[in-house]
């Protein structure tokens, strides 16, 4: 039987290789840029033209004694399964940063101060000093976001959240691509895994801005 062989009809060249692989090193290269050097570099100069070299000086927390007290009374009730209600004034909105753990990018208490409160909007007011890192990340510089900040209290799964709704700075302009990031983080997701704090975050089911504090509720 005779044997068959194949025998191509076009041509091949070893230069056709090396043009899909420079190719596919263009294509490598262009993403390994704009995530290690075009964002980064974007997002830097964005930050650059909002931030301040320094932090503001927010005003001296005072302290609530009785705060403490207030709060383990309402996690007791709540972990006995029991109906609970707690309502925290800006006073004690403020101290409570105080009280707060490190939930791993720094305290609350050097960032932020409650001002007011918006139950029209139901937004909690601050003034805020955010550090905010440079693309130089090596260098462990900061520079820092000075101005005011509303949050709206979100129900989740695991309790309530605090989100950015509006971000203001004197002066300037946010890009809303850098104010639609800060809205994607909640500033209570840190506490929701937290084994004694997290329980009860868990449990309260309604969280309302009023005129004269933030009312949390475990029934709906």
């Amino acid at each position: 039987m005779a044997k068959i062989e194949k025998i191509p009809t076009g041509e091949f060249h070893s230069g056709y290789g090396c043009v899909i692989m420079s190719a596919v090193v263009a294509v490598f290269g262009f993403i390994v840029w704009w995530s290690f050097w075009h964002v980064p570099s974007t997002l830097n100069t964005a930050i650059a033209a909002v931030a301040q070299e320094t932090p503001a000086k927010l005003p001296e927390i005072a302290a609530v004694p009785e705060l403490e007290k207030k709060l383990t009374d309402f996690a007791a009730t709540v972990n006995a399964g029991k109906p609970a209600t707690l309502k925290l004034s800006v006073a004690e909105l403020n101290a409570l940063l105080v009280l707060a753990p490190d939930g791993g990018s720094g305290t609350y208490k050097d960032m932020l101060r409650v001002k007011a409160l918006d139950a029209a909007k139901n937004v909690i007011i601050t003034d805020a000093s955010l550090p905010m890192n440079t693309a130089k990340f090596w260098e462990d510089k900061k520079r820092y976001l000075n101005g005011e900040i509303d949050f709206t209290v979100e129900m989740t799964a695991v309790g309530p959240d605090a989100k950015v709704s509006a971000v203001r700075v004197p002066g300037k302009t946010l890009p809303e691509g850098m104010v639609q990031g800060m809205q994607m983080y909640g500033y209570l997701g840190p506490y929701q895994s937290h084994p004694t704090i997290g329980p009860v975050l868990k449990a309260i089911k309604q969280a309302k801005v009023e005129a004269d504090g933030l009312l949390l509720n475990t029934e709906h």
